[in-house]
């Protein structure tokens, strides 16, 4: 048996003076929740109803209510349906809440239907419905259904949330659940959150994770809303987790808190740590990352204080909860991808943040780092079972050139050499340079 061998552990001891250096706070193993509706069939009253599930999210169904759309699932084998989750998703602000309220075409009442005609041709009746909503708020919901013995299922919108209450554009997911909810979130947080985890946009959160591991599609709800604080998330945690289904939840407030020192870091440390004993108390999995890095003098004067406490919570809670990506340290190395305002990124810096997001979790959580000694090996990016200089090139390559050459899978695992939640940066290419360099020897890494 291998054992786990780590740069970074040689690099402390050597004295050199990265900060950022942090231990994984857990690892668990996710079954995929894979999406069964992706191109099936599609039906619908009105509006191009395969834009409701293609592989593009930035393309919406879209119709006057009251309309369904509909699935034919006849062709998914019965054991991918016994539980489904059916999710649909929204472009709005997750909540019509805060300053800069947002809406945009979500449905507010609606049925999620099934039916258990033969497929092939749309039925006119047979169907029973399954969940019934009224005066929805929420730009995404997910839902669980038992399809057992069933083909159909759809979504039935007798009212949106538009000017004149008609006009209803989503997407909408099927994923089996059959061996239980695991690979599902919800990102909640402010205006960072809203523009960096909109799957819309760019590459999604759930794309990069694909992209790395295709076993593995995330439910993933953008739980973002401009402007508020995490006095806002706490007033509406419990109200949230109330009709959500996710799995792990993430909490990204702080920025708004820290703007000005608005509500004082003890103040964001308290509404935090009821947030995370909310989601626990919820059986579900707290994710919690450092709050971005800001150029703008009104948060950066403060912001340190305010990272403290989240570092406060993660020593506290422990394994009970996943650090997430350290976007303090990320953004401050990155600059150029912060917008004119120097808070919010550009476009770039978004979808970079995607990106990091999705390899910290994957690392973090998909991968049970750490638990797997004859496979995990730090350095060893182009898994030749040494650390060389080749190992350096690759993990530059996939920092500068990741859409030709991103690693994925094991390598990707390796690459992250200091494993302190800013994702694979020249940090890990440098520590493995001067290995090869004989600055460190193998012989001074623990085995």
């Amino acid at each position: 048996m291998k054992a786990i061998k780590t740069i970074m552990s040689a690099v402390t001891a050597a004295a050199m003076a990265f900060s950022a250096i942090s231990c994984m706070a857990v690892s668990a193993e996710v079954t995929p929740d894979p999406v069964i509706s992706r191109n099936v069939p599609a039906y619908s009253g009105a509006g191009q109803a395969s834009y409701g599930n293609d592989e593009h999210y930035f393309s919406f169904w879209s119709a006057a209510s009251p309309d369904y759309l509909a699935y034919d699932l006849s062709a998914v084998p019965d054991s991918d349906k016994k539980q489904v989750i059916a999710v649909w998703y929204n472009a709005s602000a997750f909540d019509n809440i805060g300053n800069y309220v947002n809406r945009n075409m979500e449905p507010s009442d609606y049925t999620i239907e099934i039916n258990a005609a033969p497929g092939g041709e749309y039925p006119a009746d047979g169907w029973e419905i399954a969940e019934t909503v009224t005066g929805n708020t929420l730009s995404s919901r997910q839902h669980l259904v038992s399809m057992e013995g069933y083909n159909w299922i759809r979504i039935n919108i007798s009212k949106a949330d538009d000017e004149a209450g008609k006009n209803a554009s989503i997407n909408f997911d099927i994923h089996s659940v059959a061996n239980g909810i695991s690979d599902s979130w919800l990102f909640l947080g402010d205006s960072i959150t809203a523009g960096g985890m909109n799957n819309c946009y760019g590459t999604g959160f759930a794309t990069h994770v694909n992209n790395l591991d295709d076993r593995y599609f995330p439910i993933q709800e953008n739980g973002g809303i401009g402007g508020i604080t995490s006095t806002d998330g706490k007033n509406n945690i419990d109200r949230w987790l109330s009709v959500s289904q996710a799995h792990f939840v993430s909490i990204a407030y702080g920025t708004n808190d820290a703007w000005g020192n608005q509500s004082g870091a003890e103040k964001y440390y308290e509404n935090t740590k009821y947030m995370i004993d909310a989601i626990l108390a919820a059986g579900k999995v707290p994710v919690l990352p450092k709050i971005p890095h800001a150029e703008e003098a009104g948060v950066k004067d403060y912001l340190d204080s305010y990272n403290a406490m989240v570092e406060k919570l993660w020593e506290e809670y422990g394994d009970k909860l996943v650090k997430g990506p350290d976007f303090d340290a990320y953004l401050t190395e990155h600059t150029d991808w912060l917008s004119g305002d120097g808070v919010h990124p550009n476009s770039e810096g978004y979808e970079e943040m995607r990106r990091i997001w999705a390899e910290t979790m994957y690392a973090e959580v998909y991968s049970k780092k750490g638990n797997d000694p004859d496979l995990t090996y730090y350095g060893d990016a182009n898994l030749d079972s040494k650390v060389t200089v080749a190992d350096s090139v690759a993990i530059l390559q996939h920092v500068a050139l990741y859409d030709k050459y991103g690693l994925t899978g094991q390598a990707l695992i390796n690459a992250d050499v200091f494993n302190n939640g800013d994702g694979i940066t020249g940090k890990d290419a440098l520590v493995i340079q001067q290995v090869d360099a004989g600055i460190f020897t193998q012989s001074q890494l623990p085995v």
